[in-house]
């Protein structure tokens, strides 16, 4: 008879312990620790706040990571995980077998749950250091405040029980709490509600914020000091401002936005959508970055020669691994400033984005011995341009030699359209063969996209699925 499983046994004894709620409280001083998470799981899913309080008072692990047991937030497990806070918080001196300092509202600590439930996964050393350990580091350190952690995503109207509760419970504790939250949402939220759940954040916590509200100019403005305040930000994303009004002094705010990126001193990613207000001064913001960007997206607006000149210029964007100018008109640029930033970054770029940029053939034959020195590119979409088959010929010439390239979208050739500019079919499908000729002829396998989406004419976004076309197998897709 083979023996029974250790695990299994233990998953028993929780059950057990469970049938008898008062039981079960009682027995926590002496409960092994390995039977809290199971004990903590089967509580959870019968919804015994008196157990969960219980257990919150005794939790032997640095962290309870009970967002990863929650599909959807559940207002009642939160209320009885809190109560247990509570009890802790108003004790001096914290009991010595609970070890807890973090709680964890956010989708993560799986793997925590699935090692405790019988899986065979690594846990972080904030789940499965010795007792022994932690004790030493609490009498050689101060104890610190009682940590929160969520993943904050604002919209109007989306804001439920569950983190109103939440937030009124930290406002009330705020010199014991610190609410953290990493990654930041803002989506069509007011200004006022705005400061209001910020003011209960560590500021200095948020790694990455994404505003996409249809705010005016001067409201970013306006939150341009809680920007300042996210010291540790590494990755920003700014979308949808609208434009101001003719009365709006749109210099000044520009100024107040700008320069808060003076005290972003680990912003690596700068994603900005539709930044009309840089337009002609760029180089404020390009001047006011602290450190060296690991990925740039400007993308739908329109930018000076001054502009282009001086990011080009910028120490900051010299080692770029990622650029994105999507929607930024170069017909009117000179012709040699796109191609001296692509020189500039040419030893980093991975991955370049120049769709819908009004590039036609006189553009694209500039920049193109600039492309060719892109030796990391992994991948490159220039579709919503105007091209020519010969010189899609050129390009694909000149791209052969990238030896990691292996993601390429290109635009319909303009001769598959027809006076018109009516997509004729017949044509498409004599240019597809077209291009796998050419193909065949450099003589490297690989794989190019045709993507008909936005029109090279017309920009409508209509969804097509994008047609590759394959060297390698002797096949046409």
């Amino acid at each position: 008879m083979s023996a029974p499983n250790p695990q299994r046994l233990l998953n028993l004894a929780g059950k057990s312990l469970l049938t008898v709620e008062a039981l079960s409280i009682s027995a926590l001083e002496h409960l092994p620790i390995e039977l809290f998470p199971p004990l903590f799981m089967e509580a959870f899913c019968g919804r015994r706040r008196k157990t969960l309080k219980a257990l919150v008072q005794a939790w032997p692990f640095v962290r309870l990571p009970l967002g990863g047991l929650m599909q959807t937030p559940h207002l009642g497990t939160l209320q009885a995980v809190l109560d247990g806070l509570d009890v802790l918080l108003a004790q001096k001196d914290q009991p010595r077998r609970c070890k807890l300092r973090v709680l964890d509202l956010r989708n993560t600590g799986q793997d925590f749950w699935r090692m405790w439930s019988g899986s065979s996964v690594q846990v972080s050393s904030s789940f499965s250091m010795a007792p022994g350990a932690e004790d030493r580091l609490r009498t050689e350190q101060p104890l610190a405040p009682f940590e929160v952690f969520i993943e904050l995503h604002l919209k109007e109207r989306s804001v439920d029980g569950f983190l109103t509760y939440l937030m009124r419970w930290v406002e009330e504790r705020k010199a014991s709490i610190h609410l953290c939250c990493k990654k930041l949402r803002i989506i069509s939220f007011s200004m006022d509600n705005v400061m209001k759940v910020l003011s209960m954040v560590q500021l200095d916590c948020i790694q990455e914020l994404h505003v996409n509200c249809t705010w005016h100019l001067s409201t970013l403005a306006m939150f341009a000091p809680l920007l300042g305040q996210m010291s540790n930000l590494q990755r920003l994303l700014i979308s949808h401002i609208h434009m101001p009004d003719p009365e709006e002094r749109e210099e000044e705010h520009v100024v107040k936005i700008t320069s808060q990126f003076l005290r972003l001193h680990c912003l690596r990613n700068l994603h900005l959508e539709s930044p009309f207000y840089l337009e002609g001064c760029l180089d404020q913001m390009i001047r006011c970055l602290m450190t060296p960007l690991d990925n740039l997206e400007i993308t739908h607006c329109l930018l000076t020669d001054s502009d282009l000149t001086h990011l080009s210029q910028s120490p900051n964007i010299s080692h770029l691994r990622g650029l994105d100018l999507s929607g930024v008109t170069m017909t009117y640029s000179s012709s040699e400033l796109l191609p001296a930033l692509l020189e500039k970054i040419a030893s980093t770029l991975q991955e370049l984005y120049l769709e819908q940029c009004g590039i036609r053939d006189s553009h694209l034959e500039a920049i193109l011995p600039a492309l060719s020195h892109c030796i990391q590119l992994t991948c490159f979409s220039f579709c919503g341009n105007l091209l020519s088959m010969a010189i899609m010929e050129k390009l694909l010439q000149h791209t052969s030699g990238l030896p990691s390239l292996s993601q390429e979208l290109y635009p319909v050739p303009q001769e598959s359209f027809s006076s018109d500019r009516i997509l004729q079919h017949g044509r498409l499908a004599q240019c597809q063969t077209e291009l796998l000729e050419i193909l065949k002829d450099l003589g490297r396998p690989r794989t190019i996209w045709i993507s008909f989406t936005p029109c090279p004419h017309c920009g409508d976004n209509t969804f097509r699925r994008p047609e590759p076309i394959i060297y390698g197998g002797n096949s046409l897709a």
